[in-house]
């Protein structure tokens, strides 16, 4: 997988590649030539005592050195720049893929695995794609040329090498294989942490409040251990394959200093090529060195890719139709009609909305109340399309949500999500995120709608900073900067998903006072808890246990539907309900 993925990102950049290759070979070629050099002056020059050739070979020699310098400082840049490049594009479809993910593909990688994938998984590819260049291309070079060059300078010493390599081998053979799968689980180590983390991050208000500091504390140091036992046993693993290689190559370089020795004393071989074979032995052991460096991070590149592999070929569940195939929504405001709409979750054993049946008509406000689980997001979910209905048809305009394209339908509703979230910016980038023409004057009408006339207070107005999540806001603050966004859009439709919780009961009446002038006659769809949020809606739909029990205006709920009434009257008395 890791070869698969890698040539199909390197594809754009062989120009480099092929550059990086031949100054690999330039650069081996330049230093397989310098043992034989280096000879030639110990037999020639110092043995003779011909000064003059010292010289003119020790000047071939820097000459040699210096282009090996350039050479290896190009291909470190053109390797560093292709292997980032390939990173950034990596990334960027990673990024890509996962904004088309509906709700159960999210659920199924989650937002941790997601965020290692696209970070540590990457840079582990990275690094390999880096490794490659500066040393996998030269190693076999190195290799083979430093074997041919050892049996030049001396056949009879090169013996030792055909005994030396298959021991080499052996030993990062068995390493490899014991290695690869603690690669994998290090990797789940690293995302079990990373979801703890997060978790404890996001949860640190509640883990106090139910003082679980030394649960949370706990349950962090088992994952924390979890991972640090896996890295210790490929720690060991690496700790052991350098020393028995060492042992190995110091082994080989006694045996070539002994025999060489012999052979020097019977006159069959020269010092300068004993010198220059005991040097492209370790040319060759080098070589076998920084390939035990690329196996040992391979592997765990390897993981990664097929990680990184396993979210780019997840297809979404929920596509738009093919290019010219999808049928145009209608413009302006009209009816949305859920028909006999039924939602399972996978798994599940039973359905979360079953036939539900009712119309928003063009330009009404409609309420969704129930209890809790009663499918009241599920339903809100399925507009925007980020889930999707197992059998039934929602109609905008009579087109079905189903045979139009995506980005058709998510401009035609203006979301307030259950839960208020900002990006870090300001406030105005954060408003403009649903209208980026919007100019300020009609931010300052959504604010004002929204109720968020604290804005007009803060230092900076539009321009003041919001950080990360808007935490330096308060929850109704959040609330209503949220809101703010939707009411920019302007869209035939807005949505509000509980969005009043966080309101007081004066900002909740003034914002529904004020939200028909602001949109008028667009449609409003609300799912609220309160029932004073909801009452003077045109048409209220009650949910119960993902089924419609109820649907018309307060009044006559009051008196036809017992769910309803039974809310009602556990937030209002019977005087104020009537």
């Amino acid at each position: 997988m890791l070869i698969r993925l890698s040539l199909r990102y390197l594809r754009p950049y062989w120009g480099a590649i092929a550059l990086v290759v031949v100054l690999q070979i330039i650069q081996a070629g330049a230093a397989l030539s310098l043992p034989t050099l280096n000879a030639d002056i110990i037999d020639y020059g110092v043995v003779a005592g011909d000064i003059g050739y010292i010289w003119s070979t020790g000047g071939i020699m820097l000459a040699i050195t210096a282009l090996q310098a350039v050479t290896a400082i190009t291909i470190a840049f053109l390797g560093a720049r292709t292997a980032m490049r390939v990173g950034r594009d990596i990334r960027r479809d990673l990024v890509e893929r996962v904004q088309d993910f509906g709700g159960l593909e999210i659920s199924r990688f989650t937002p941790p695995s997601l965020i290692t994938r696209a970070t540590n998984d990457v840079q582990q590819i990275q690094m390999t794609l880096l490794m490659t260049f500066m040393i996998m291309i030269q190693a076999p070079t190195m290799m083979v040329g430093g074997v041919v060059m050892a049996i030049r300078q001396d056949a009879v010493l090169s013996w030792l090498l055909v005994a030396i390599i298959p021991i080499l081998a052996t030993v990062m053979t068995v390493a490899m294989v014991r290695m690869a799968p603690l690669f994998a689980t290090q990797q789940e180590r690293i995302d079990g942490i990373n979801t703890v983390m997060r978790e404890q991050l996001t949860g640190a208000r509640v883990i106090r409040a139910f003082v679980r500091q030394d649960a949370e504390r706990a349950r962090f140091f088992t994952a924390n251990d979890e991972l640090r036992d896996v890295a210790t046993r490929v720690g060991m693993w690496m700790a052991m394959l350098f020393p028995a290689v060492m042992f190995i190559v110091m082994a080989a370089q006694v045996g070539v200093i002994w025999f060489g020795g012999i052979r020097i004393e019977s006159g069959g071989m020269q010092v300068g090529s004993l010198i220059a074979f005991l040097n492209y032995l370790m040319q060759i052991f080098m070589s076998v060195m920084m390939t035990v460096m690329m196996f040992m991070i391979v592997p765990r590149a390897e993981v990664s890719s097929r990680r990184v592999n396993e979210v780019l070929v997840t297809e979404p569940s929920i596509t738009s139709p093919p290019a010219g195939e999808a049928v145009p929504l209608p413009d302006g405001v009209h009816d949305l009609a859920f028909e006999d709409v039924t939602v399972r979750y996978p798994g599940a054993e039973a359905d979360v909305l079953r036939d539900v049946s009712f119309t928003v008509p063009a330009g009404s406000t409609t309420a969704i109340i129930g209890s809790t689980g009663s499918g009241k997001t599920t339903l809100i979910n399925l507009l925007p399309r980020v889930l999707e209905e197992a059998s039934g048809t929602i109609r905008f305009g009579g087109v079905a949500l189903a045979e139009a394209d995506l980005a058709d339908i998510r401009s035609k509703i203006a979301m307030v999500p259950q839960r208020s979230f900002l990006f870090s910016g300001t406030i105005a980038s954060n408003l403009r995120l649903a209208a980026p023409k919007a100019s300020d004057e009609e931010l300052w009408e959504a604010l004002d709608a929204a109720q968020a006339e604290f804005v007009r207070s803060l230092e900076g107005g539009l321009e003041a900073p919001v950080e990360q999540g808007g935490k330096n806001f308060s929850g109704g603050q959040r609330q209503r900067l949220t809101i703010a966004r939707a009411l920019v859009r302007k869209a035939p439709l807005t949505v509000f998903d509980d969005s009043f919780s966080a309101l007081d009961y004066s900002t909740d009446a003034r914002l529904r006072a004020a939200l028909p002038g602001f949109l008028g006659d667009r449609s409003i769809l609300i799912v609220a808890q309160r029932v004073s949020t909801i009452r003077r809606a045109d048409q209220i739909v009650v949910l119960e246990n993902g089924e419609v029990v109820g649907r018309g205006t307060h009044g006559e709920l009051m008196e036809t539907c017992e769910t309803y009434r039974e809310i009602v009257l556990s937030q209002l008395s019977a005087e104020e309900a009537a």
